[in-house]
């Protein structure tokens, strides 16, 4: 059997291939690292790194042990965080957030799915507004988030619900008589802007400076909230891409959605501050996984496109 210090030093190797950086990465000199290596490579019988003075490649046989190896460190891993949560218990307070209506059932069903498994953890939950989203993570306000991703410079979970794009028009805009539209047409109008404060990812996948084909995507004013957005589109200050579920959760008789044909789904999922990744915050991550994929004797699976 492999020792573990062998097998972490061979898979940050084959991560980093150069002995300094990996000996850096995990503490150790280089000679401890290439001592290790060598040992590996007389058990295995065979060189799994070829070296040269410029460069250190994976052979073929260092590159099938890599492959074999990650999902067994990875699956050894979950069971030790796993074991050590059962020993420390899931207990405390921990804070939830949702970020868009339609967000708040899967957290509410995680929420009691949590309840159920830890009763000794409380859990509290609010609703975060665009403007304090990453603030309230950063403080500590939040511990686990319900957001659209990217979610820039946070830890995240699985995807757990994904929608179709539509695009926010005025009622009586040009555009709203239409069954469909490309994303080309954002190069045509003043296109609604999320606060300063949304991360940059986001906004770049939601609001795009430049749409697929290279056209500048002109810019509108921007709103603090989502009602804000919407109202300024209502107004005829311009268009913004939102999520289909946008229709049933903020129906307005000033607004229309107008489904966008070549756009990929909107995702969304857990996010959380990477410093504050607790047993806590990892069990609540769990509860959430379980219900959208249908394991909380609910309603079924969440992880679906939704339906026009």
């Amino acid at each position: 059997m492999l020792e573990r210090q062998e097998t972490e030093v061979f898979l940050a190797l084959a991560e980093e291939l150069h002995f300094g950086r990996t000996a850096e990465r995990l503490h150790l000199s280089t000679g401890r690292v290439s001592q290790l290596v060598k040992k590996l490579e007389r058990r295995i019988g065979g060189p799994l790194f070829d070296r040269t003075s410029r460069s250190v490649r994976l052979t073929a046989v260092g590159r099938q042990l890599a492959d074999d190896l990650v999902p067994v460190v990875a699956a050894m891993d979950a069971a030790l965080q796993r074991a050590e949560d059962a020993g420390r218990g899931v207990t405390g307070r921990l804070s939830v957030a949702f970020l868009g209506e339609w967000t708040a059932p899967v957290l509410l069903r995680a929420v009691a799915l949590f309840g159920e498994r830890y009763p000794d953890c409380r859990v509290d939950v609010r609703e975060a507004q665009l403007a304090d989203s990453r603030s309230s993570l950063a403080d500590g306000s939040v511990d686990v988030l319900i957001a659209s991703y990217p979610f820039d410079g946070m830890a995240r979970g699985p995807v757990l619900l994904t929608e179709r794009r539509v695009l926010a028009v005025a009622a009586g805009h040009p555009l709203a008589a239409e069954r469909s539209v490309s994303v080309e047409v954002l190069a045509d109008h003043p296109v609604v802007q999320y606060p300063a404060v949304t991360s940059a990812g986001f906004k770049r996948d939601r609001t795009p400076d430049r749409t697929p084909s290279g056209r500048p995507a002109p810019k509108g004013p921007s709103g603090a909230t989502f009602s804000e957005l919407l109202s300024l589109v209502a107004m005829g200050r311009g268009v913004l891409p939102v999520g289909e579920h946008s229709r049933r959760y903020y129906p307005r008789p000033d607004v229309a959605y107008v489904p966008i044909h070549d756009a990929p789904p909107i995702e969304r999922g857990p996010v959380w501050l990477e410093s504050n990744t607790t047993a806590r915050v990892r069990a609540f991550v769990q509860a959430a996984t379980d219900v959208a994929e249908g394991r909380d004797g609910g309603t079924g699976p969440l992880c679906v496109l939704a339906q026009e």
